[in-house]
């Protein structure tokens, strides 16, 4: 039998007066399926579509002494070598349907965008400080080095390795109850297993820490030819030059980086010292 719908609402009028409810048909929920993840892609024409010009990116794990690294190389008169950038994580979000109707018929992707912001904002940043040449050394930068690649196929990478273990224990003993010994080997691993996997499928300049604080001039003229100045003494004293504020969250911060000079690593540990899951890495590098 159909009801009329005069009959249903009297119906539930007298349902909703006698028990505050009433009968609603439920109709079916439409889920809206989230489009496909994008890929990445370079751009049209690097020479035009990017500012920068073989921008260089040290990758390394945390506390491989990267900001002792980026401070000596930002003591150069040409090397502009910033705080952490973090550039990969500016993201940009297209809010209406008609702003992405346009970049979609335009030929532009969210990546695309995001590119010409990262290229934007660095590019900003070496022009303000006078120099040539822009080294950003953000350890995360290892876990999208492919990302970085597409931005910027000319990219220029310094890999920047420690002792395995020696990171690790330093990431422990930064903070001991927040990163347990083995929490931190796992967490440096990561580090490591991507810098290991960009060093295998790309060319680049191998740099030890070790090395760096025993020699660092001799270290650093091999810097200075990778990135294709000449070696200037005045690097060495970079406790005399201004490199911002050490704040954390962007870099060291601690005693031993404000104390203007170069000062050795701690020893190197006995290869029984080394955790097993460090020692694959450790032989890779050459440290046992």
């Amino acid at each position: 039998m159909v009801w009329s719908m005069a009959w249903k609402s009297r119906v539930n009028a007298a349902l909703e007066g006698f028990t505050g409810y009433n009968i609603t048909r439920v109709r079916p929920q439409v889920v809206p399926v989230a489009p496909p993840p994008e890929t990445p892609r370079p751009p049209v024409d690097p020479r035009s579509d990017r500012l920068l010009r073989e921008p260089v990116f040290v990758l390394s794990p945390v506390r491989s002494g990267s900001t002792l690294f980026r401070v000596l190389l930002n003591s150069h008169s040409r090397v502009h070598a910033p705080h952490e950038m973090h550039v990969r994580r500016l993201a940009v979000s297209m809010t209406t349907d008609p702003v992405r109707q346009a970049m979609e018929a335009l030929g532009h992707s969210t990546s695309d965008i995001e590119h010409i912001l990262w290229d934007r904002m660095l590019h900003r940043e070496l022009l303000r400080s006078g120099k040539d040449v822009i080294v950003d050394k953000t350890p995360s930068n290892v876990f999208a080095y492919k990302r970085i690649l597409t931005c910027w196929p000319d990219a220029r990478f310094v890999y920047l390795m420690r002792h395995p273990a020696s990171i690790a224990r330093s990431w422990h003993e930064a903070d001991p109850e927040a990163r347990p010994m083995g929490e931190a080997v796992r967490h440096t691993y990561q580090y490591m297993r991507y810098l290991q996997d960009a060093r295998g499928r790309h060319d680049g300049l191998d740099l030890r820490y070790e090395d760096l604080v025993e020699d660092p001039e001799g270290q650093l003229r091999r810097v200075c030819a990778f990135v294709g100045v000449e070696f200037e003494p005045g690097m060495l004293k970079y406790g005399e030059h201004d490199h911002g504020a050490f704040v954390k969250g962007i870099g060291d911060w601690r005693d031993k980086i404000r104390s203007g000079e170069v000062q050795r690593g701690r020893p190197l540990p006995a290869p029984h010292e080394v955790p097993e899951g460090l020692r694959e890495t450790a032989r890779a590098w050459g440290y046992i």
